[in-house]
């Protein structure tokens, strides 16, 4: 246990000594502000002016919740367009072992390699949780502030808003140790971003949208990781138009498939790569 904690140590002392973290969190922070902020703007001027919605073209706006459903969409833009953050700095910790030569040292200080990748694993979960809390405190504070500049409810005397962010904030987390998974599987530094920034932001967005036109790839889009973080959280963009609500996993469902994920992707890079000599 002692050996835990001092490799668990180690690898906060790693992150904390560097700007990766602060500086992803910063970012972050504006990207979801100001998309939360700017759609429940554009959202509450099309719940107060529904006549300038549908002048716009034969079922314009039709697809945009009004009242008490607004906000849960507004407020899910923090784990919905926010999750690549966490992932990238999972996966940056992990890939930055390898490029900077860092796991020589780390494994003659800690020989034992499963128990050095647990304890990033948990390092990781830690910061990615986190990053949820500072993500959906902006979208909720960006989000409320425009919602209620609109006259429309918040839902910040809600307790489900605040089960919501609960989830939203495990969800981050995880998806913080699909990063640390996928960087110690592939461990050039390059091809993770690529990969994460290829697959959260274009791939996956088009097979979620292209499998909803046919029932059977519904089933299988469902298990896709941005969907089971959607159904973990119980609010995603994506669901804006009702296509896909129903066939939503459940939010323990899409938790355990968002783990699973991790888990795979982890114990795949520890066999492939991390029980590799490195000089």
């Amino acid at each position: 246990m002692s050996t835990l904690l001092r490799a668990i140590g180690s690898e906060f002392l790693k992150l904390l000594t560097t700007r990766m973290w602060w500086v992803l969190a910063l970012v972050m922070t504006g990207y979801v502000a100001i998309a939360a902020g700017g759609l429940g703007a554009a959202f509450g001027y099309l719940s107060e002016h529904p006549d300038a919605a549908r002048s716009n073209g034969p079922g314009a706006g039709g697809g945009v919740p009004t009242g008490s459903g607004l906000e849960v969409l507004i407020y899910g833009f923090a784990t919905t367009v926010g999750y690549v953050f966490p992932v990238l700095l999972g996966a940056l910790a992990a890939t930055g072992e390898f490029r900077h030569a860092t796991l020589t040292p780390t494994f003659l200080a800690t020989p034992r390699r499963g128990l050095v990748l647990l304890a990033k694993v948990k390092v990781l979960v830690v910061f990615g949780a986190v990053f949820g809390v500072i993500a959906w405190a902006a979208t909720i504070a960006a989000g409320a502030a425009t919602l209620g500049a609109a006259g429309l409810p918040t839902g910040l005397d809600s307790s489900d808003t605040w089960a919501l962010a609960g989830r939203g904030i495990l969800a981050m987390a995880l998806w913080a140790s699909i990063g640390v998974g996928l960087g110690t599987l592939v461990t050039s530094q390059v091809a993770t971003i690529v990969i994460v920034l290829a697959f959260t932001q274009f791939v996956e967005p088009l097979l979620r949208l292209a499998a909803g036109f046919i029932p059977a790839t519904a089933d299988i889009a469902r298990f896709l990781p941005g969907a089971a973080s959607d159904a973990l959280v119980g609010a995603s963009f994506f669901t804006i138009n009702g296509s896909t609500q129903a066939d939503a996993l459940d939010w323990w469902a899409g938790g355990l498939v968002l783990l699973g994920y991790a888990v795979v992707l982890t114990v795949l890079g520890y066999l492939v790569s991390w029980r590799r000599d490195v000089s």
